[in-house]
């Protein structure tokens, strides 16, 4: 007899309120259940539970030694004496002060992480980037003098030595885990998990920047463990499948290090780390790691994506793995265009796969997820309902509707920051995201939420139009057919919108040149037929200089920033809009 699955969705029950003041009001008729009092609490709840199970595995410096696993036993011991070692040395720097950690994803940061919950000390990841690709490390220097941590780790000293010399100027630093690990826990261990409430907090993760300078959003366990009981009410099926992960969104930033990493820990998962990532020369560590590990749920961006799903359509074997047992792929971050949602729903039947498509939308400041699309939509621009406990507002802005959200997973305030707050909230108490989205289908708002872009990337053309960039750069990419990893659109002031756009080099590469122009013509021509002015692109160039992650043009999660894309490349973007236009560009006037 073959075993049912458990159900993938709870079904959305969605009320709506419309005021006079042009407002709608969303939310969950499903009231919020109880969740953990704190991270520690949620963590050592599944290792009492599920000792002898793997929490987290990294492939070894030689990959061809295997995996380096911790149970989450091992990881609850390593966790206590971790936390024994941070108390005493913070007791000897003086007051309540964080851990900064410049580490990457590695099974050492999150020992280390782990600790520091335990003792109830804030821990503060910093980008890697900011430690790896920075010359004069203003950003680090930023992070350091805004928090005053009294420890920074590092588990690669030789990687790191450049950013620890900085760091070492203002904290103690330690590069080894072993420093921290042989300290036995007392007494004090016990009374600070006792002592940890829901607004402690327990991570002050920093923006990435998208729409100015990074800013530190506090993130209290309220926060963290309100979202994950949120998911686990739209996502039954974690009750009884603990999710498996392969992941390597960075835990700098909150899709991987609050909404990833949590949902292992409060639903008993395991965590394997992925060495690789959609950039050159690393997606094939992906792709090996897939050769041994089958997820359950995938987790990446949408530029993540547009370089896995031409690999797994190339290697029928890989795509059987990945395949093997996952129940759903998820994107966030961005929007997916739907050419390449639709490929990877076909690769799931062709695999004979029932996963299913979904999203979530959130930012830093929910802690993340905000909504979820916990139902079949069908669309890659639908972002879902609000998650049980939240509350979204759609308020009138700039010709849009501001998505505007409260909860128990948003935070109060950014750190050190109080004179952001005015323009942080509104008079309701609503955090002010500065997204767009309105509803499918006004009669039936169970159907959700259609993500309408950011409100500070749009752009009036010279004759006043408005281009909605959220709209029209997914449906470029879409045309383009997995020609284009990413685009960025050019136009303000201008008479016509124009796009700068990078390749995905192995489809280029298979297209070959001229077939290659002449399909980014077509996919121009498709775009535009029977569009107005504010829907066409008239001009794309592609990039042969890959966005530049140092000079902020994109995150380390693959996040495209389009406003520090327009600034850096200002000159590009002037002479693309002049006649004649820059070689290799493609019209279609």
């Amino acid at each position: 007899m073959t075993t049912a699955r458990p159900r993938l969705f709870e079904p959305p029950s969605t009320s709506v309120l419309r005021r006079a003041d042009g407002c709608m009001l969303l939310a969950s008729r499903v009231p919020l259940g109880p969740y953990a009092t704190s991270v520690t609490t949620m963590f050592r709840a599944s290792a009492a539970a599920h000792p002898d199970r793997v929490l987290v595995a990294e492939r070894r410096r030689d990959p061809d030694d295997g995996w380096r696993a911790v149970t989450y036993a091992r990881a609850r011991s390593a966790a206590d004496s971790i936390a024994q070692a941070l108390l005493d040395r913070q007791g000897r720097h003086g007051g309540e002060r964080p851990v900064m950690i410049l580490s990457g994803n590695s099974v050492d940061h999150l020992l280390v992480t782990l600790g520091a919950s335990t003792a109830g000390i804030t821990v503060v990841p910093v980008s890697v980037a900011y430690s790896l690709q920075s010359l004069d490390h203003a950003k680090l220097r930023s992070i350091l003098a805004g928090t005053d941590p009294f420890l920074v780790f590092a588990d690669d000293p030789a990687a790191f030595a450049p950013a620890l010399e900085v760091a070492g100027t203002r904290a103690e630093v330690v590069t080894s885990l072993g420093d921290l690990t042989g300290t036995a826990p007392t007494a004090e261990v016990e009374r600070r998990v006792r002592a940890q409430t829901p607004d402690t907090v327990a991570k002050i993760m920093f923006t990435s920047g998208s729409t100015g300078v990074p800013k530190g959003v506090p993130t209290t366990n309220r926060m963290l463990c309100g979202n994950q009981r949120m998911m686990r009410q739209v996502w039954p099926f974690l009750a009884e499948e603990p999710p498996v992960l392969l992941d390597w969104l960075p835990w700098s930033h909150t899709f991987g290090g609050s909404h990833n990493v949590n949902l292992v820990l409060a639903n008993a998962g395991t965590l394997w780390i992925d060495d690789g990532r959609p950039a050159p020369g690393l997606l094939d560590r992906t792709l090996r790691n897939l050769q041994e590990v089958s997820p359950t749920i995938q987790f990446n961006v949408p530029a993540g994506y547009a370089a896995l799903v031409p690999a797994l359509e190339r290697d029928p074997a890989i795509a059987e793995r990945f395949f093997a047992r996952l129940r759903l792929v998820f994107f966030a971050a961005a929007a997916l265009p739907q050419e390449l949602w639709d490929r990877i729903e076909a690769l799931a039947k062709r695999h004979g796969s029932d996963a299913r498509m979904t999203t979530a939308w959130g930012t830093s400041e929910t802690a993340p997820a905000a909504t979820a699309a916990h139902f079949e939509s069908g669309r890659a621009e639908c972002i879902g309902v609000p998650l049980p406990g939240v509350e979204v507002k759609l308020a009138p802005l700039a010709g849009k509707l501001e998505i505007r959200v409260r909860g128990p997973n948003v935070m109060r305030g950014y750190h050190r920051r109080p004179d952001l707050d005015a323009t942080t909230f509104d008079d309701e108490g609503y955090y002010r995201t500065g997204d767009a989205a309105r509803m499918i289908d006004e009669a039936r708002p169970e159907l959700g939420l259609r993500f309408d872009g950011r409100i500070a990337e749009d752009f009036k053309l010279a004759t006043g139009t408005w281009v909605s960039v959220g709209t029209l750069r997914p449906a470029l990419l879409s045309e383009a057919r997995g020609l284009l990893r990413d685009a960025v659109l050019t136009g303000h002031d201008a008479g016509y919108v124009g796009a700068l756009a990078w390749l995905d080099p192995a489809e280029a590469a298979r297209a070959g040149e001229p077939a290659l122009r002449e399909a980014l013509l077509d996919a121009l021509d498709r775009l535009n037929r029977g569009a107005g002015s504010s829907a066409r692109v008239r001009r794309l160039l592609p990039m042969e200089e890959p966005p530049s992650l140092d000079a902020g043009e994109i995150t380390d999660k693959g996040y495209v920033n389009q406003r520090a894309v327009l600034e850096r490349r200002a000159d590009l973007v002037a002479r693309l809009h002049q006649d004649p236009p820059p070689p290799g560009t493609i019209c279609s006037e």
